[in-house]
């Protein structure tokens, strides 16, 4: 059994604690498989008058599995009549199906135990940090009407007036920069006339500045803030350790600060969890019931703008979806709440993610009140759409046992001030997720997207997807997680599967696939120009708008050869549907109707590594037919996926000798290559076919109507020299290549 370093295919950072709860839940939901034919424990100590039978190996198909699973979930103690009907449609003998379902009774029943043990020890740690924090308190006792000390003597009797004067004044203050918030619809952070701060020096310096905050202190007076985790509102317990000052700020302007994002936070959950009711009328049902439709008017009625009203000329995109995720909640939590787990989790989407501040980590060592500010970088796998970059706070909250929610809303979104920075043509309104675990290591999560964007920015091609709430939606979101946990689970199973036809090992896949992971991530910055790699763009007029070309130097990276690269793409809309591209696409048997890489023929899969149920999600590597006998020392990795939202065909050539050293386990960080690829989207028109919200069966199962968006994106080696100079010939010919590659898939697909 491999160890827990699987879970770094992913993401170097992640949890390998928590995701190895997930591991033990996955072999639960699977043990139920494997059985012997005809032998249950009863069988087994039936006593010495029964012959001793020879036990039969017996492996139950996915497809037995997958019915069987599903009949538990409605019904886990089915009758003779049930079972004898179940062992008729699944050709399983009578026995088989009753000792399956014995078994996965006590399966469920060890899982359960199991998670209340978590609970409880997770209970127990937590009083003992309030054990400790109660110790602490009790020696160093606190004012409760200044926040100084409470041993009588060590002031005078005018210096506590005045500590108990300006502890009102700040108070007072606090609600009046609330109110100038709320009406303003800018963070006090903005004002231009800040409250001047006191001298560090001085000794009527109170716990709202430097003190409880990690910087230095004449009275050593904690800060007495802290959030109330049982009921969710401000206490006055003291600074948890590790909270460092928020956005830089210091004196009585952190203060302030700290309290507005706190306010806020709380003002953003309770809309979440307004939001996220099954049946809120914030939702309207269309007629096919498929589809839900934002009610604007209603969310005008109930809330208030925690951040200010619209901008002038901002559209706003609602939707929300449910979906059952291979995770439990801790575990997602955890993603979540990390910047680098969360960005790795959504590779596709999040082109680039950072912690600003942490204001809580949470109590009890969990992450229940856990407060932070992020950056986050929101790409579409397009160049005609802009990444969303916002800047946002992401509070976390246990409300029941197994039950969390995460939520984010936007900060520091100031569009009058000269100071604004023009790449803020979008601000997250309260978005996030409720997660509640389920039987066999499941969870279940809504997920909720608001935004309020600048649409003008937006290409015209991608407006109705855009505005369908395809693009940056809800159900994008859960797809992506579906499908991103699925493969973790795959990933940290120790059987290889059935249909990776070599004999790669363990090591080797993994090397395999994090090479995949990183060609993938560089398609995905050349294609949406994200801050996540250096790229210059060229501003060149014979291309036209539609067609963005950027170029880069690289020098010491050994993950891409040395010399100028150049990055060209663009998005075309295909009158077909996604699934008919993509399945055109993938299919090494009509590579040369579109590649020039294959050599004018059909391309042979040497290597198939799976990554979810559908054929569709793998890594491949592919080998050309060679013009010459002695031609073989090329070959092409190739990462495909489909899940209810996109479709990505990437691929990269790679030279056999560093493949080797990957399929061996060595590592794949020096190993150099350059993608290009394919991504194809939903054009986010409805019909009374499709719904608006892009939904479609997992792994392509389902034909999606209507045309599709595709993005074609290259990268290639223009000189090995990184001191040359590009020029206009390296230009045309990258927007010839791609102007060719799209002809010829129109031709093959038989459309104008």
């Amino acid at each position: 059994m491999e160890g827990p370093s699987e879970i770094g295919l992913i993401g170097e950072n992640f949890d390998a604690g928590l995701m190895g709860r997930m591991r033990d839940d996955e072999y639960e939901s699977r043990s139920g498989s494997d059985n012997f034919d005809g032998v249950s424990g009863d069988d087994q100590d039936g006593g010495d008058d029964q012959p001793q039978r020879k036990k039969r190996y017996h492996r139950h198909t996915p497809h037995q599995i997958q019915e069987l699973e599903s009949f538990f979930k409605e019904c886990p103690h089915p009758d003779e009549k049930q079972r004898l009907d179940l062992s008729k449609r699944l050709g399983l003998e009578n026995k088989q199906v009753k000792f399956w379902f014995q078994n996965r009774r006590t399966q469920m029943k060890t899982q359960l135990e199991r998670h209340e043990n978590i609970m409880l020890r997770q209970e127990n740690d937590k009083l003992r940090a309030e054990n400790s924090l109660m110790k602490e308190a009790m020696s160093n006792p606190v004012c409760n009407s200044c926040g100084g000390p409470a041993i009588p003597g060590q002031i005078s009797f005018e210096e506590h007036q005045i500590r108990i004067e300006n502890a009102r004044l700040k108070d007072e203050l606090n609600r009046i920069c609330a109110l100038a918030n709320k009406f303003l619809g800018k963070p006090i952070s903005s004002m231009t006339s800040p409250m001047a701060l006191p001298n560090s020096n001085s000794g009527l310096e109170l716990g709202i500045g430097r003190n409880g905050l990690g910087g230095s202190s004449t009275l050593g007076t904690p800060l007495p803030m802290g959030l109330d985790l049982g009921d969710g509102v401000l206490g006055t317990q003291t600074a948890m350790p590790g909270i460092r000052p928020s956005l830089g700020l210091m004196g009585n302007e952190v203060q302030l600060e700290r309290s507005m994002l706190i306010d806020l936070a709380l003002a953003a959950m309770e809309e979440l969890l307004k939001m996220t009711q099954a049946e809120s009328p914030l939702w309207i049902k269309s007629l096919d019931g498929e589809k839900e439709v934002f009610n604007h008017e209603e969310y005008a009625r109930l809330f208030s703008p925690c951040i200010g009203p619209k901008p002038t000329g901002y559209v706003t995109e609602a939707t929300r979806e449910t979906g059952i995720v291979i995770i439990n909640s801790l575990a997602l939590v955890e993603t979540l709440m990390d910047a680098n787990r969360w960005a790795e989790m959504f590779p596709s989407m999040i082109a680039r993610a950072i912690n600003l501040d942490v204001i809580s980590n949470g109590m009890g060592g969990t992450r229940n009140g856990a407060l932070q500010v992020m950056h986050a970088e929101v790409q579409l796998l397009s160049p005609l759409v802009p990444v969303r970059q916002v800047r946002f706070i992401r509070f976390c909250k246990q409300h029941a046992e197994g039950v969390w929610a995460v939520v984010d809303v936007s900060i520091d979104i100031v569009h009058d001030s000269a100071n604004a920075q023009p790449f803020m043509s979008c601000r997250r309104l309260p978005s996030g997720c409720i997660v509640q675990d389920m039987p066999n290591g499941y969870s279940k999560v809504t997920w909720l997207e608001h935004w309020e964007y600048d649409e003008s920015v937006v290409h015209q091609l991608y407006r109705p997807l855009l505005s369908s709430g395809v693009g940056f939606g809800a159900h994008r979101w859960i797809a992506t997680l579906q499908r991103q946990c699925e493969c973790l689970a795959i990933l940290m199973s120790s059987s290889i599967s059935s249909d990776d036809h070599t004999a790669l090992s363990q090591a080797g896949r993994r090397s395999m696939l994090k090479l995949a992971q990183r060609m993938t991530g560089n398609f995905c910055s050349g294609v949406c120009a994200s801050s996540a790699r250096k790229w210059d763009m060229l501003h060149i007029g014979t291309l036209g708008d539609d067609m963005k070309v950027m170029t880069r130097k690289n020098v010491d990276d050994p993950g891409e050869p040395p010399g100028i690269v150049l990055s060209a793409a663009t998005s075309v809309w295909m009158p077909v549907s996604r699934q008919r591209v993509f399945d055109f696409l993938r299919d090494e048997r009509l590579r040369s109707e579109w590649d020039i890489l294959s050599n004018g023929g059909p391309m042979q899969e040497m290597v198939h590594i799976a990554k979810g149920q559908g054929h569709g999600n793998c890594v491949s590597l592919l080998r050309a037919n060679a013009v010459n006998a002695n031609d073989s020392s090329m070959l092409i990795l190739q990462e495909t996926w489909m899940d209810a939202s996109c479709s990505v065909v990437v691929y990269a050539p790679v030279d056999v000798q560093s493949l080797n050293v990957v399929m061996s386990g060595g590592d794949s960080a020096y190993v150099a290559l350059l993608p290009s690829g394919f991504a194809i989207l939903p054009d986010g028109h409805c019909n009374n076919n499709s719904s608006c919200n892009g939904t479609m069966q997992k792994g392509g199962g389902g034909e999606e109507s209507g045309g599709s968006l595709l993005t074609v994106g290259f990268q290639i080696l223009v000189n090995s020299l990184p001191t040359a100079k590009l020029t206009v010939e390296s230009v045309d010919t990258v927007n010839n290549l791609i102007s060719c590659t799209i002809q010829k898939i129109k031709g093959a697909l038989r459309v104008a």
